[in-house]
Protein backbone atom coordinates (compact mmCIF):
# COMPACT_ATOMS: atom_id res chain seq x y z
CA UNK A 1 0.00 0.00 0.00
CA UNK A 2 1.39 3.33 -1.05
CA UNK A 3 1.82 6.32 1.19
CA UNK A 4 1.01 9.89 0.20
CA UNK A 5 4.58 10.96 -0.50
CA UNK A 6 5.07 8.02 -2.90
CA UNK A 7 1.90 8.93 -4.77
CA UNK A 8 2.95 12.57 -5.09
CA UNK A 9 6.40 11.51 -6.32
CA UNK A 10 4.70 9.38 -8.98
CA UNK A 11 2.32 12.17 -10.03
CA UNK A 12 4.92 14.96 -9.90
CA UNK A 13 8.26 13.32 -10.76
CA UNK A 14 9.81 16.69 -11.63
CA UNK A 15 9.33 17.89 -8.05
CA UNK A 16 8.51 21.48 -7.27
CA UNK A 17 6.41 20.80 -4.20
CA UNK A 18 6.77 20.45 -0.45
CA UNK A 19 4.84 17.84 1.50
CA UNK A 20 4.24 17.79 5.22
CA UNK A 21 2.67 14.50 6.28
CA UNK A 22 0.87 12.11 3.97
CA UNK A 23 -2.39 13.96 3.37
CA UNK A 24 -3.35 16.11 0.39
CA UNK A 25 -3.76 19.11 2.66
CA UNK A 26 -0.04 18.90 3.51
CA UNK A 27 1.10 19.51 -0.08
CA UNK A 28 2.42 22.93 -1.04
CA UNK A 29 2.82 23.38 -4.79
CA UNK A 30 5.83 25.65 -5.16
CA UNK A 31 7.22 25.31 -8.68
CA UNK A 32 4.81 22.90 -10.33
CA UNK A 33 1.27 22.68 -11.63
CA UNK A 34 -0.98 21.69 -8.72
CA UNK A 35 -2.75 18.35 -8.74
CA UNK A 36 -6.31 18.02 -7.48
CA UNK A 37 -7.35 16.11 -4.41
CA UNK A 38 -9.16 13.68 -6.75
CA UNK A 39 -5.93 13.06 -8.70
CA UNK A 40 -4.07 12.50 -5.44
CA UNK A 41 -6.66 10.00 -4.19
CA UNK A 42 -6.79 8.19 -7.57
CA UNK A 43 -3.00 7.92 -7.47
CA UNK A 44 -3.22 5.39 -4.65
CA UNK A 45 -5.03 2.95 -6.97
CA UNK A 46 -2.46 3.54 -9.72
CA UNK A 47 0.69 3.39 -7.61
CA UNK A 48 1.19 -0.38 -7.28
CA UNK A 49 0.99 -0.97 -11.05
CA UNK A 50 3.27 2.03 -11.72
CA UNK A 51 5.82 0.83 -9.15
CA UNK A 52 5.81 -2.71 -10.59
CA UNK A 53 6.41 -1.22 -14.05
CA UNK A 54 9.31 0.89 -12.75
CA UNK A 55 10.86 -2.10 -10.97
CA UNK A 56 10.51 -4.29 -14.08
CA UNK A 57 12.15 -1.61 -16.23
CA UNK A 58 15.04 -1.26 -13.77
CA UNK A 59 15.54 -5.05 -13.73
CA UNK A 60 15.47 -5.20 -17.53
CA UNK A 61 17.95 -2.32 -17.80
CA UNK A 62 20.26 -4.05 -15.32
CA UNK A 63 20.02 -7.37 -17.19
CA UNK A 64 20.73 -5.63 -20.50
CA UNK A 65 23.80 -3.91 -19.06
CA UNK A 66 25.13 -7.13 -17.56
CA UNK A 67 24.59 -8.91 -20.89
CA UNK A 68 26.37 -6.09 -22.73
CA UNK A 69 29.31 -6.45 -20.33
CA UNK A 70 29.22 -10.23 -20.69
CA UNK A 71 28.88 -10.89 -16.96
CA UNK A 72 26.20 -12.22 -14.67
CA UNK A 73 24.96 -11.16 -11.22
CA UNK A 74 27.57 -13.29 -9.42
CA UNK A 75 30.39 -11.75 -11.47
CA UNK A 76 29.12 -8.27 -10.66
CA UNK A 77 29.07 -9.03 -6.93
CA UNK A 78 32.62 -10.35 -7.16
CA UNK A 79 33.79 -7.22 -8.96
CA UNK A 80 32.15 -4.95 -6.39
CA UNK A 81 33.65 -6.72 -3.38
Amino acid sequence: MAIGSEVVNMLLPQGGYYMSGDEYEGIQFLECEPISKAQFEAGFAQYDAWKAEQDAKAAADKAALLAKLGIDEADLKTLLN
